[in-house]
């Protein structure tokens, strides 16, 4: 052993028994050799004589990088000889032979520097590589499986599509293909068949890999040399029997696939997949549907299948016919290959059935056939969306696992679900009654089998959205039966969340049917109330029952006012869970979904067909205990302990949200005009919540939700919640945070939207505060977001309290309160408002900011030169953006607005500035004309080139003032 050959051992050493240092200098020592003039000679001789495996690869990947890297610089009669010395190699002469004895990665490394020699020189210096490897080839299994080794590098390297090449690797293929094509793939492909035919009964192996290196190139060689009386027959022979091993059968098979994937004309495909005989394997895949020889038979089956199909979508309507008899035939094992047998991944189900389905629409009426066809695919759907019984239990208490699973079986789901519904408009009585069918063999069942169960209710579901409304509503079809089926079901295994889920979402769809058949309305009311819906006893189950309940009580309401003393009693435990409740256990969730159930009770009291009697007797006993609670609750609070408070505070929480919920099912006219008393309860409950603002002044949770209930009261109340705003505003103020803000100017707004002039008295009182607070929190916001270390938190939340102030303030003006704006205590604010609003216009970064609306009279000087000239002529404001253009449009109505108001003090004063700034005087003149005309749009255009012209001269960024 020389030194190169120690250090190649010691640079491939992973054992960690080799010194780093030692390591490191065997590593530079190697690549120091490589270098060497005479480097590719010195591997060549190693190659023939060493038989050490880490310097047999060295060599070969030493001589790989130096023909890919230096080719261009080799002299030729070092390529000559590197080229013989390598290809003797690979054909096992006697002197050179021994590397052919070595491991796989071995031969693979030979192959793959016969292959780049092969991109330098075939065809034109090395022309007859292939046809000089074929006498070799009556050496045996050694040479063969070289051989085989360098087609297959040779398409993993160059040919093969399925890896991204660059152009000029593409076009060098195209002629290594074309120079096969003439000169050497027949002689291949007989050399192929001859080696199958000796060895098939002695060397499996070989066989095999021969097949696989053919199938390769089946894609771009001619056809015929396979597709023939001789070939493909023996092909099907190979597969068919049973003496040779699976692993040669299957390779056979791959072959055949290859063949009925290529490429051709519509009538020349279509007449390769008749002659195949396909049906001669069908029987492969049914004797063992686990073995490796099935697998790939399956591919074989479904790969022709989908062959067909698109040939089919290429045919004449003449000549259709042929194809869907093959498809008829084929399809029986393709659906047995869905149930029963593992799918490859290169066959989209979803794709394939989709394919077929859409065909079917052409051949209307269908046959009985393929109606069954159509029933077969609804199996393979449901035995699709089924889910493993292994995650039963993770998804039950849905724990990370349950999750995960959940959510890729919504997102593997959804495009047979598509293929659901277009099997329903297509086949809708095939498809209801396949559904119905489900569903009695789920319900059933012997214990109820949770996937079958959970499958059949989720294809009803996704069925529902392809019917539209009136189809639900009237019944059609096989609905009249299904629906009062389904509400009629109790399933064992009803106890399990996802069945639950599902039944749940289910009805819920097709609750507009019991809107048409009141007379089902008891039995929908039944499965939401009791121990299928809300009573249920997984918690999330019951709150989404809650929610949906909700929902089908806006849709069905006055069809429900005879049941509403059942309901109510039916949920007389659910809403003490609200006003029963020890806070100090702190069990209370930071779901919300619970107080849905109140929203549904709101919505079926606060009707006018309720009686009024009825109803406040309703009202009074929901709201009475809430209120109780919430002042005992306030009660003594500065004797809780630590661990009392947090409890506390989330049982405030949930009252109120209780309250709100239960408020929205009135209307402000009921509670203000027709029914006045129902308006006094909810302004005593108002009363009841404000005191939660002295109690808890600095608690921001409560305070929002305060506020949530106050933006519910303007609403329901009307102008009769004027008595209450100024106190709670005021409160709200007193201790409100920043990023309360926003909040509380949206409530403002609502005030001042619905209720206009009447708001002034309100609004004048409180706005020097507003406007004080706003002023300290907006602008060291401002430093602060703009600073060094400003997070994406803090500049949304100052953006979000400046859009929400500008509102505020265009609502002001808009609502004829612009007065508030010069009272007495407000008029301290009004510079600093305005100069706020200027900065803003010039230069927010967000042009949907800058343009604010409502404020075009702000001074000559100040507006005018800022906005309108100096903003404009600033590099950002780039004219190709659409929301550019209409704050340009704005910008340009603007200044008309304040010539029609100004006059030619206003013309005087933007001519200076223009001319100040060296604009060109006719340009100016032109501009003055336009602004005393009628026509905008011309007025735009003169602005506009005013503007750029401004640029042009400026030949940099304008510095603002």
């Amino acid at each position: 052993m020389d030194d190169l050959e120690r250090a190649i051992i010691v640079s491939f050493d992973q054992s960690g028994g080799v010194d780093s240092v030692l390591k490191s200098q065997a590593i530079v020592f190697c690549q120091h050799i490589k270098e060497a003039p005479t480097i590719c000679r010195l591997c060549v001789e190693k190659l023939r004589f060493c038989q050490i495996v880490q310097v047999q690869f060295w060599c070969l990947q030493t001589l790989h990088e130096a023909i890919r890297a230096k080719y261009s610089s080799i002299s030729s009669e070092e390529k000559d000889f590197i080229k013989k010395s390598v290809f003797s190699i690979a054909c096992y002469d006697e002197d050179c032979g021994g590397l052919l004895a070595g491991p796989p990665f071995i031969k693979n490394k030979l192959a793959q520097v016969i292959v780049t020699l092969i991109y330098f020189e075939y065809p034109l210096i090395w022309p007859s590589v292939f046809v000089d490897f074929l006498p070799h080839l009556s050496k045996g299994g050694v040479v063969i499986d070289m051989f085989c080794r360098v087609l297959n590098a040779l398409d993993d390297e160059l040919i093969s599509l399925d890896y991204p090449r660059r152009s000029e690797e593409v076009a060098v293929a195209g002629q290594v293909k074309d120079a096969m094509r003439q000169q050497c793939v027949p002689q291949i492909v007989r050399a192929c068949y001859d080696i199958l035919s000796m060895y098939r009964n002695s060397d499996s192996e070989i066989c095999a890999a021969v097949l696989d290196t053919l199938r390769r190139y089946i894609s771009w060689i001619d056809i015929s040399l396979i597709a023939n009386d001789v070939f493909l027959p023996f092909l099907f022979e190979l597969m068919l029997f049973d003496g040779i091993p699976e692993q040669f059968r299957g390779a056979a098979a791959g072959c055949v696939l290859a063949v009925v994937s290529k490429r051709m004309d519509p009538q020349s495909k279509l007449s390769l997949l008749k002659n195949v005989q396909i049906s001669r394997v069908f029987g492969l895949v049914s004797d063992n549907s686990d073995s490796e020889l099935a697998s790939r038979v399956a591919s074989l089956l479904t790969g022709y299948a989908v062959e067909v199909l698109e040939c089919s979508k290429r045919l004449t309507e003449e000549t259709k016919g042929t194809s869907f008899e093959l498809l008829d035939e084929v399809l029986p094992s393709v659906f047995y290959i869905m149930q029963n047998c593992e799918v490859d991944t290169a066959f989209s189900i979803v794709q394939f059935f989709s394919g077929y389905v859409s065909a079917m629409k052409s051949l209307s009426p269908l046959t009985e056939k393929r109606l069954y066809h159509v029933s077969q695919i609804l199996e393979v759907i449901r035995s699709q969306i089924r889910y493993d019984p292994i995650y039963r239990d993770n998804l039950d208490t849905l724990d990370k696992i349950g999750k995960e699973e959940e959510d890729r079986m919504v997102e593997y789901r959804k495009d047979f679900f598509v293929l659901l519904r277009s099997i329903g408009r297509v086949a809708p009585d095939i498809t209801q009654a396949f559904i119905r069918n489900s569903l009695d063999a789920a319900v059933t069942s012997s214990g109820g089998n949770i996937e079958e169960v959970e499958a059949a209710l989720s294809l009803l579901y996704a069925l529902g959205e392809s019917l539209n409304e009136e189809t639900i509503r009237s019944g059609k079809g096989l609905l009249s039966d299904l629906v009062p089926k389904l509400l009629a079901s109790r399933f064992p295994c009803h106890s399990n969340r996802v069945v639950a889920l599902v039944y749940l979402d289910t009805i819920t769809r097709y609750a507009k049917f019991v809107q048409e058949n009141t007379q089902y309305i008891p039995m929908l009311l039944t499965a939401f109330l009791d121990e299928r819906g809300i009573h249920h006893p997984n918690i999330n189950v019951s709150r989404r029952a809650s929610y949906l309940f909700m929902r089908v009580v806006k849709s069905l309401k006055s069809n429900l006012v005879p049941f509403i003393e059942t309901i109510l009693q039916s949920l007389q435990d659910i809403v003490a869970q609200f006003t029963n409740v020890d806070y100090s256990l702190k069990a209370l969730s930071a779901s919300e979904d619970g107080s849905h159930i109140f929203e549904a009770i709101g919505i079926l009291i606060g009707m006018e067909d309720v009686p009024v009697e009825r109803q406040s007797g309703y009202l009074s006993s929901l709201l009475t205990p809430l209120c109780h609670q919430v002042e005992g609750l306030l009660l003594n609070s500065e004797i809780l302990t630590i661990e009392e408070a947090p409890g506390k505070i989330a049982t405030i929480q949930q009252v109120i949200m209780a309250i709100n919920a239960l408020s929205k099912g009135f209307s402000e006219r009921l509670v203000t005009a027709s029914r006045p008393g129902i308006g006094l309860m909810f302004k005593k409950t108002l009363d009841v919540l404000l005191q939660i603002l002295v109690v808890y002044p600095k608690i921001e949770p409560l305070r929002s939700k305060v506020m949530s209930f106050i933006h519910r009261m303007v609403d329901t109340l009307g102008a009769s919640v004027f008595p209450y705003l100024p106190k709670a505003l005021e409160q709200l103020l007193a201790e409100i945070e920043p990023k309360e803000m926003a909040s509380f100017l949206l409530l403002l707004n609502q005030i001042i939207c619905k209720f206009n002039k009447l708001a002034h008295d309100v609004l004048e009182e409180l706005f020097p505060a507003i406007a004080g607070r706003i002023f300290s929190i907006i602008i060291p916001m401002e430093a602060i977001a703009s600073g060094p270390g400003a997070n994406t938190e803090e500049i949304r939340e100052i953006q979000e309290l400046q859009q929400t102030l500008y509102t505020f303030l265009y609502d002001i003006a808009t609502h004829d309160l612009s007065s508030v704006f010069l009272s007495p205590k407000s008029r301290h604010y009004l510079d600093q408002l305005m100069q706020l609003l200027l900065c803003t216009a010039c230069n927010h970064q967000d042009i949907l900011v800058r343009k604010v609306p409502g404020f075009q009279k702000f001074m000559i000087e100040g507006f005018a030169t800022n906005c309108c000239l100096y903003s404009v002529l600033d590099r950002s404001f780039e004219f190709r953006d659409a929301n550019t253009l209409i704050l340009f449009g704005e910008i340009v109505l603007a200044q008309k607005i304040m010539y029609e108001k100004f006059g030619d003090d206003f013309l005087n004063f933007l001519s200076k500035g223009f001319l100040t700034m060296h604009c060109p005087q006719h340009l100016v003149e032109q501009y003055c004309q336009k602004l005393q005309g009628g026509d905008i749009k011309s007025l735009k255009s003169s602005y506009r080139s005013l503007i750029e012209n401004l640029r042009l001269q400026q030949n940099g960024s304008l510095v603002f003032r």
